[in-house]
């Protein structure tokens, strides 16, 4: 069993990514129904929180069916930090978790997010700060150092479990790597093993399959994996690594009808939650990685991402249903 301040987690958990514009409740939801064991929010700016902007308000919309849930905020402004910790309390989440990883220059240029690698002393105020604003266990998020040259993983470890994170998420790659290139775990793995750590230590980057799961696992020895981009319209994902942990066989592949289950729970949920109209809207991003190889799909994605009335899409739905009926994808 792993555990972050009172939140008991399963040996080994599987954690959700919180991925701007994706990790929203309904997608949530459907990570939960598929074996996410810890999700967390879409990162929220601390001074969006303070100014009340009402994007930012709503990403604290939480719902006990997810639990355990983290919120996740930014920022590079102490009080700012504070402030909205004492926000993101009153909704009541399990922990707070703070990005210190996004790689994006709006927000490195800000000094938040993976800007915070190149001063390791701020990291720590802010870090402070947050946890002076909540009475939840505070995590963090962050990446191995600014760049190549300046790996600085294991000092910011040591130092952010000192000033009371109870959990810390690293995303194996550098700032400067952003997205691409490999994952280097092997880090993560030095940070586990030194002495003075005692927080779960979680490992996030390019885990896409069972298999790959499976080999990490083993090989880093770290508490649990932090999945992202993999789940975007893949929920299936966590179920077949669970199933892979404990068989060593693959789970069959979704078919069509578990796809277009999904895909049709998505944006139900998703015009419960934002409205009819954004909810159709913003759905449309999706479609493409639910049917992914799905042969001469061309012309339901058309319909799909072109149609504004919910009982179209889902009459939509219905077709694809029919037109794959019985067909091996």
């Amino acid at each position: 069993m792993v555990k972050i301040g009172k939140i008991e987690l399963p040996e080994f958990p599987l954690l959700l990514a919180p991925m701007e514009d994706v990790s929203d409740p309904p997608f949530r939801r459907l990570c939960k129904l598929h074996g996410a064991d810890l999700m967390y929010s879409e990162f929220i700016s601390s001074e969006g929180l303070i100014r009340d902007a009402i994007k930012s308000r709503q990403k604290l919309d939480i719902f006990d069916y997810e639990r355990p849930v983290g919120i996740q905020i930014f920022g590079g402004d102490e009080e700012a930090m504070e402030m909205s910790a004492k926000i993101v309390d009153t909704v009541q989440p399990d922990l707070v978790d703070i990005n210190f990883g996004c790689p994006v220059k709006k927000v490195v240029c800000k000094g938040a997010g993976a800007g915070v690698l190149k001063d390791v002393d701020l990291m720590v105020r802010l870090t402070k700060a947050v946890i002076k604003g909540t009475n939840l266990p505070v995590t963090v998020k962050t990446r191995l150092g600014w760049d190549e040259s300046s790996i600085n993983i294991d000092e910011v470890a040591e130092r952010l479990q000192d000033v009371g994170v109870q959990a810390l998420t690293v995303h194996a790659r550098t700032r400067a790597q952003m997205y691409k290139g490999h994952s280097d775990w092997s880090h993560i793995e030095r940070v586990k093993n030194n002495p003075r750590i005692t927080m779960p230590i979680f490992g996030n980057g390019d885990i896409d399959s069972p298999e790959k799961a499976l080999e990490y696992k083993n090989k880093y020895g770290l508490d649990g994996m932090m999945i992202g981009r993999a789940a975007i319209g893949y929920p299936w994902i966590f179920d077949e690594i669970k199933h892979y942990f404990k068989t060593g066989e693959r789970l069959a592949a979704p078919n069509i009808n578990d796809r277009v289950e999904a895909a049709r729970n998505h944006l139900i949920w998703s015009m419960e939650w934002k409205g009819e109209h954004v909810g159709i809207v913003e759905m449309r991003r999706h479609y493409t990685n639910y049917f992914k190889g799905i042969p001469h799909f061309k012309e339901h994605r058309n319909k799909l991402v072109t149609l504004n009335d919910h009982n179209a899409l889902l009459a939509v739905f219905d077709e694809i249903k029919q037109d794959y009926a019985g067909q091996l994808i």
